[in-house]
């Protein structure tokens, strides 16, 4: 059975365990993870143990007296018949029942120990029939223990210790065979299970033959312990590793999507491995060896070991990420270590980090370091996509739900939202890092977006100036809407920063008006104006080409620009008309009256009928062409009474002005303020936004009174 991988990370959020526990502990199975029958098991070794002690008491007991009756021949037939029947019998390694015919095949066959050369022993080593080399090197130990004892070396301690030293290098070598069968168990295709019952037994054999005792009187090698199980153990750990190492890894160069790519593999080969240890492995050992948790814990230390090793490494944002999501998603999960298949066998509650803490944390550090530069990479993208394909191309914004639609709220929403989802896939920490970060560069990038556009439409004069204008400010609004909403964001230093931007592309937008209109507002009041030689609706075409937009313009922004610009032209209108000119006869008073009404008319309603509601506007260049026009000059005092009834903010010289315009005297001119204008001058305004005159200078008109 496979166990089916995948190359995409995962979504579910998970933090790594707790970064206290040991990893460097003896590969030992903690008690929550044994049988129930543990506690029998070490009950059981403690009596095994207590049968060896007392048959090599009795062994020794027995030496004595038949040293002095059978000599050294007898020695050797007492000490092969402990090995091979007794001792044997009684610390028998129990094994899974689908191995109990080999196992039987094993222990009916007699293995006696022979006076072989270190040669001979060493080839039945190599030929993996260790049960048989085993008791013959047992055989020279006791042998040479005995001998020992006789003081048989006592003239010739350097025969001992070659002795010993034959021993010791046949136990070696068996130690080293057992590493070779236990590493090749996983690199063969199937599983040799009575070369590993065997192994079983022999470790078992050497157990009782060596129980825990110190070692013989003047010697570090005969008699002591050789703890092959603990080289067993070893021996997984080495395998494991190789394993690990051995999983394809390609470079950088040759590869842009390596990393992915090997844990992948690293995945799969694992996982097969696991697996054939569940199915395979496992029923060739004794419950008590706990196979599958001590080949897991192996295969974790080498994992450990080779994404220590990996993280070292100069990696990139993308590599980052999937090595984080890894190690917090896949490696327990389903994925791996998790999946049914291996359930439950493959435990992997109490198994430690794959990373230490100083790791984990620095690679956490070097993904927002690497998100940071990503982020601000994505930003100047957005800048340079507006530029390139919007602004030199003079594209217009499209309109959605009567606004223009510019997709830079979208966009900057969607790149946050990415990668906050996916550092909050790794830890909840990383997520709230990434938000932080992208706050902090979008508060640097929408000034800088803005001194950009602002730049660019300054050098010309461009089209799409306004409509842009107009999809930026709705984008900018929508942008704090949902960082609100969608990321739960304080945007109050976002909203300063938008409200300067805005600030800046109103004042732009006004002065671009002021380019467009001035030249039109200049010939108020000249010849070809006067005589109609200039279209009555020239002016209020100037005006719509920008006004027009604003009504695509979210409120109320979109309402205050207009007021702005309904304001804007009505004041600069009445200050040309104010300006000091040359006496007017009556036609052409006539003339200019009819005109302003005219005009006035047509300005007023194509800015009411875009959306203005600045209608207290109206009257103002309807009064002043009245009082022009007017015929009698006693009821000019009316025309000037209603004025300044409609607009208070209006003041002395204003009213002079236009009855200068009007063509009258001084005197005149003096009596009909007198008689019609009764508010105090600079009084204050009590229309509150509502000024207009307040903002019109006609300084220079006062010296011609």
């Amino acid at each position: 059975m496979s166990i089916k991988l995948k190359l995409s990370p995962t979504t579910a959020a998970s933090e790594p365990a707790s970064p206290t526990k040991s990893e460097g502990k003896e590969m030992e199975v903690a008690p929550e993870l044994g049988s129930p029958t543990l506690h029998g098991e070490n009950i059981g070794l403690l009596e095994r143990g207590l049968k060896t002690m007392l048959s090599i008491r009795k062994s020794k007991r027995s030496l004595k007296k038949e040293k002095e009756q059978e000599g050294t021949g007898t020695l050797r037939k007492k000490r092969l018949s402990f090995l091979s029947s007794k001792s044997y019998e009684e610390n028998k390694t129990t094994v899974p029942n689908d191995l109990e015919e080999v196992v039987e095949t094993i222990e009916t066959e007699p293995i006696e120990g022979k006076p072989l050369s270190v040669m001979e022993i060493n080839e039945l080593i190599q030929k993996q029939k260790l049960l048989e080399a085993f008791a013959s090197i047992k055989y020279m130990e006791d042998e040479t223990i005995a001998e020992r004892d006789a003081d048989k070396y006592k003239d010739n301690p350097q025969e001992f210790v070659r002795k010993t030293k034959d021993v010791d290098l046949l136990y070696n070598s068996i130690k080293d065979m057992i590493q070779s069968i236990v590493v090749g168990t996983l690199e063969h295709p199937t599983v040799e299970e009575a070369t590993l019952a065997s192994l079983v037994t022999l470790i078992a054999r050497e157990e009782a033959a060596h129980p825990n005792a110190g070692s013989a009187p003047g010697s570090d090698l005969l008699g002591s312990p050789r703890r092959w199980r603990e080289e067993w153990r070893e021996a997984i750990n080495e395998s494991a590793r190789k394993r690990v190492l051995r999983v394809p890894l390609a470079s950088k160069e040759e590869e842009s999507s390596w990393l992915d790519i090997h844990l992948c593999f690293l995945q799969k080969h694992l996982s097969e491995d696991l697996l054939k240890i569940k199915l395979s492995v496992k029923k060739c050992y004794p419950e008590e060896y706990q196979v599958c948790d001590i080949y897991v814990e192996a295969f974790h230390k080498a994992i450990a070991s080779h994404l220590q090793d990996l993280s070292q490494r100069v990696l990139e944002f993308n590599e980052l990420y999937s090595l984080l999501d890894w190690v917090a998603n896949t490696y327990r999960s389903e994925l791996f270590l998790g999946h049914p298949d291996l359930k439950p066998e493959v435990k992997t509650e109490n198994l430690s980090l794959l990373l230490t803490p100083a790791d984990w944390d620095r690679l956490k550090n070097d993904y927002i370091t690497s998100v940071k530069a990503k982020i601000k990479s994505y930003f100047g993208n957005i800048l340079r996509l507006e530029v390139t394909e919007k602004w030199e191309k003079e594209v217009h914004p499209e309109v959605e739900d009567n606004l223009y639609h510019s997709s830079l709220s979208f966009d900057i929403q969607t790149i946050i939202g990415e990668h906050m989802k996916i550092s909050g896939a790794i830890s909840k920490s990383l997520k709230a890092k990434t938000l932080e970060l992208c706050l902090a560069e979008l508060h640097e990038f929408i000034p800088r977006f803005g001194e950009e556009f602002m730049e660019w439409h300054a050098a010309r004069d461009s089209p799409v100036f306004v409509p842009y204008f107009a999809a930026y400010t709705n984008s900018f609004h929508h942008l704090v809407s949902g960082l609100e909403t969608v990321f739960k964001v304080n945007t109050e230093e976002l909203q300063k920063i938008m409200a300067s931007l805005t600030k800046n592309f109103r004042n732009m937008f006004l002065n671009k008006l002021r380019t467009k209109t001035q030249p039109l507002l200049k010939k108020i009041l000249t010849k070809d104006w006067i005589l109609a030689m200039e279209k009555p609706d020239s002016l209020a075409a100037a005006v719509s080409q920008f006004s027009k937009h604003l009504q695509h313009t979210r409120q109320p922004l979109g309402q205050e620009l207009l007021r702005h610009v309904h304001k804007y032209v009505v004041r600069e209108y009445i200050v040309q008309v104010t300006k000091p000119r040359r006496k007017m006869n009556r036609e052409t008073r006539q003339q200019v009256s009819e005109r302003m009404s005219q005009e006035a008319k047509i300005l007023n309603k194509v800015l009411i009928d875009q959306g203005s509601d600045s209608d207290w506007l109206l009257p103002a260049l309807h009064h002043i062409a009245n009082i022009i026009g007017e015929k009698k000059k006693d009821r000019i005092k009316e025309h000037v009474k209603e004025l300044s009834q409609d607009y208070p903010d209006i003041r002395k010289e204003h009213i002079l002005a236009i009855l200068m315009l009007r063509g009258l005297g001084y005197t005149r001119r003096a009596a009909i303020f007198r008689q019609s204008f009764h508010r105090p001058p600079e009084c204050p305004d009590s229309r509150g936004e509502n000024t207009l005159f307040d903002e019109i200078d006609v300084s220079a008109v006062i010296s011609c009174f």
